[in-house]
């Protein structure tokens, strides 16, 4: 039975997502704790709800990144997780929190990476005049949203798009491959080979979402 942590800044809804699939799908493991940076994330009221331990190591109560991540490491570490799930969780890590927790820490990242790192990258997307976008579940480096990619979800961008209505329809498809990603660690079927990640026995590492209905025709 593998053990899962999950870390979450808000609402966590990857992180419901990814407690519904263990549940349902009956996987051979368990959300062993959700712990939030923030007191007031409403994705612990969930966790709760579902008889998951919750805890919140506060940001805001340290001086520097160092110190936070030594805090939230100690946390962690209590319940010997064999996966480090991060579902929207708003800190950048430091290179010592990301080396212990290597090749057993994943992220979803609101893009096709490497393209549109960081923060609004609906509106960088949008910027830039792509007509994909989409997102990337991917092992944590310490490089800033980089790391060897799982899995990645493709939309249209569509005419008339917003970054809301383009995050919307990207955020609907993280909710299907985030899961999924998470499965095939439980299960033992990913590889690591330097950057590239093998999945045996194989099947597609993409989703491509499509036109949202009645779009398209």
């Amino acid at each position: 039975m593998k053990k899962l942590v999950i870390l979450i800044s808000g609402r966590g809804s990857n992180m419901e997502a990814i407690v519904r699939a263990c549940s349902d799908e009956g996987w051979p493991a368990q959300v062993a704790v959700v712990i939030a940076n923030r007191p007031d994330a409403a994705g612990l009221a969930f966790a709760a709800s579902h008889g998951i331990a919750t805890a919140v190591v506060d940001h805001r109560q340290f001086q520097d990144r160092e110190r936070f991540d030594a805090a939230l490491a100690a946390r962690i570490d209590g319940f010997e997780p064999d996966l480090l799930v991060l579902a929207g969780f708003m800190r950048v890590l430091t290179a010592g929190f990301v080396d212990r927790y290597a090749g057993r820490m994943l992220n979803v990242h609101p893009s096709l990476l490497p393209s549109f790192p960081g923060l609004k990258t609906h509106q960088q997307a949008l910027d830039a005049g792509v007509r994909l976008h989409g997102a990337s579940v991917h092992f944590v480096t310490s490089q800033l949203d980089h790391g060897p990619i799982v899995l990645q979800s493709a939309v249209p961008v569509e005419n008339g798009d917003t970054p809301a209505t383009l995050a919307e329809r990207v955020l609907a498809t993280e909710h299907i491959i985030y899961p999924r990603a998470v499965r095939w660690f439980v299960e033992g079927r990913l590889a690591l080979d330097g950057l590239r990640v093998t999945l045996t026995p194989p099947e597609p590492q993409w989703l491509f979402a499509g036109h949202t209905a009645g779009e398209g025709a």
